[in-house]
Order: structure tokens, then C-alpha cells, then sequence
């Protein structure tokens, strides 16, 4: 009876901890990638939850490859990657059909280069292109040298599938209301030891 016991206030632990969970989430998980022409990145990136009002979630976070060198660092949103200023990244990503703005985001890797994949609404059609900017780095987007590159890519992101909260309420609930009848059936079965004949026992 006591373990049982034991178990059911840890059951009830365990929901108010999800449910804490729940209610505190304030960030978003992604799965990143693009590709182009010599070109292969991808990763996982952190968002706030709640998009602007153009569908926009903030990055805050990143971590991948690109082209086997390790992703080491976000592009602060306002400031331009090394060699492509003054561009500056904002750090925006959407579930929209568009999914990076005009600016898009940037990092930095391993090698000592740096990445800007962004929408260029400008082209006769409009596509993703990727900057790029290794050393030695000149600043200014007007010098580009041999190292560096401004190609088309094709870009997709979407968000990590986690469990739905419906879902995980229902997983507890029903637990919640399995542990009384686990319990009853435990005082239950005790009775029957007691009294393994199940003879009614007569008083005078």
C-alpha cells in the first residue's frame, strides 16, 4: 500500500511538473537546411514562440555545419556578417511560403567565414541567395574577392514536431485516474487474503 502510495504522489509530481513545462515554453526548436552550387548547411535554430505580426519568429539561437565546418556563432540582428556591409541580418524566420525576409540571418563558422542566406525579392524571380565571406575579409559588400560568393540556394526550415499539449493532458489524466482503481483493487485483494474462502464470518 505504501509503495502505491509512493507512486501516486509521484504521479501527481511528475503532471504538475509537465504542466509547469507547459506553461513556461517560451522558445521553439527548427530544423534548418539549404543547399546551392558547392553549397550544403544545415542545423538546428532557437526562436522566441510567438510570431510578429507578419508571421516572423526571432532567432536566437543556431547550431549546424556548413560544408563540414561547424557552425560557431548567430550574426547579432542590426549588424552586418564581415564583408558585406552594411547589409545588416535580422535574424527572421517564418513558416510563410517566404520563409526569411529581405535581410535574413547570419553566422559564423569554424574556418573563420561567414554566412548570410536571405530572400532576394530583387531577382527576375525571386529565390534565396546565400553570401558568403571568408578571409581575408575586406568590408564592404563591393568587395568581393575570389574566396567570397553571393549564389542561389534553396532554402527550408520548419519547426520540431513535439507532442501535442491535448495529447499529453490526456496521458496524465487517464494516469491520474488509474492510480484510486489501483489502489482499490490493492485494498480489495487484501481482504481476500484474509479471508481466502470468501465465507461470510456470522456474530452472534
Amino acid at each position: 500500500m505504501k509503495n502505491l502510495a509512493l507512486s501516486a504522489v509521484a504521479l501527481t509530481t511528475v503532471s504538475g511538473l509537465a504542466f509547469g513545462k507547459m506553461q513556461t515554453a517560451s522558445a521553439l526548436n527548427w530544423n534548418w537546411n539549404y543547399s546551392g552550387t558547392g553549397i550544403a548547411a544545415n542545423g538546428t535554430l532557437i526562436t522566441n514562440d510567438t510570431p510578429n505580426d507578419l508571421g516572423f519568429y526571432l532567432i536566437s539561437g543556431i547550431t549546424g555545419t556548413r560544408n563540414g565546418e561547424t557552425i560557431t556563432g548567430l550574426q547579432p540582428a542590426g549588424t552586418p556578417i564581415p564583408g558585406n556591409e552594411p547589409f545588416n541580418v535580422d535574424n527572421l524566420i517564418s513558416l510563410n511560403t517566404q520563409q526569411l525576409t529581405g535581410d535574413g540571418f547570419g553566422y559564423s563558422t569554424s574556418g573563420g567565414n561567414y554566412s548570410n542566406p536571405f530572400f532576394a525579392s530583387f531577382l527576375p524571380t525571386p529565390g534565396y541567395l546565400e553570401v558568403f565571406s571568408a578571409p581575408p575579409i575586406i568590408p564592404g559588400f563591393e568587395n568581393l574577392g575570389l574566396e567570397d560568393s553571393q549564389l542561389p540556394i534553396s532554402f527550408s526550415a520548419s519547426i520540431i514536431t513535439i507532442p501535442e499539449p491535448t495529447s499529453i493532458f490526456s496521458l496524465l489524466i487517464l494516469g491520474t485516474l488509474g492510480a484510486p482503481s489501483i489502489l482499490k483493487r490493492h485494498k480489495l485483494s487484501k481482504l481476500t487474503q484474509k479471508n481466502p474462502q470468501g465465507i461470510k464470518t456470522c456474530h452472534p
